[in-house]
């Protein structure tokens, strides 16, 4: 049975993935970190090991609980994350 597939968007862009672990005070971290032309002023975070990610811009890495709701992250981890993301969101 053939299925007809109707595609809202279909593109292809050149973007930069940075690659990154650093271990936490109890926690170790191991990012992808994407740049693109498509979202603009954000970056994606992706969590190698938990497979949770987010699209965030400098102004979410600092908004209380973002990060601890995106990457299922306590405060203390989510503190550690934090100081991370500010020297490259």
């Amino acid at each position: 049975m053939k299925e007809d597939r109707l595609f809202l968007t279909d593109e292809e862009e050149s973007t930069s993935t940075r690659f990154v672990s650093f271990m936490g005070e109890s926690h170790r971290y191991d990012l992808a970190i994407t740049t693109s032309k498509k979202y603009e002023d954000k970056k994606m975070v992706m969590n190698l090991q938990s497979n949770h990610y987010a699209l965030l811009n400098q102004s979410q890495v600092e908004e209380d609980g973002h990060l601890e709701h995106a990457f299922n992250l306590t405060e203390v981890e989510a503190e550690e994350l934090r100081a991370f993301l500010r020297k490259v969101v």
